[in-house]
């Protein structure tokens, strides 16, 4: 059965990465999450963050991506099955509302991540602007 077979670990990268760049291209989320992962990069240079706080938000930006991406997969099985069985999408809403909740959770934590690592780098910033 060719739905068995082992596929060579550079096909298997490039289906990985086939599904990531479609991801990127047709989900609007996706994008928005990148945004907002290129600004806290780009806060964490200007600041001059530690280690520590990299390692935090490669973590957090990588379990976004990720959960994102899986969101997507659901979704796009929901839609197959709602399809193929001629079901309602109240029938796939549930499942779908789930992995969105997912998606949030992880999100309000990066939030939350963001703002403990970047307020006190803002907050001496501005003391040292006033102070001047």
């Amino acid at each position: 059965m060719d739905t068995l077979r082992n596929h060579k670990l550079q096909e298997s990268i490039s289906f990985a990465l086939r599904g990531i760049w479609q991801a990127i291209k047709n989900e609007r989320n996706i994008k928005i999450e990148l945004g907002f992962a290129f600004w806290a990069i780009v806060a964490g240079f200007a600041f001059g963050i530690t280690k520590t706080e990299w390692l935090a938000i490669i973590i957090i930006v990588f379990a976004i991506l990720s959960a994102e991406i899986l969101n997507s997969s659901i979704e796009s099985l929901c839609n197959l099955v709602r399809d193929e069985e001629n079901l309602g999408y109240k029938k796939t809403k549930l499942t779908r509302d789930i992995a969105a909740g997912a998606v949030m959770l992880l999100a309000i934590g990066s939030v939350v991540l963001g703002l403990v690592i970047f307020l006190p780098y803002i907050f001496a910033a501005l003391s040292n602007v006033l102070v001047l």
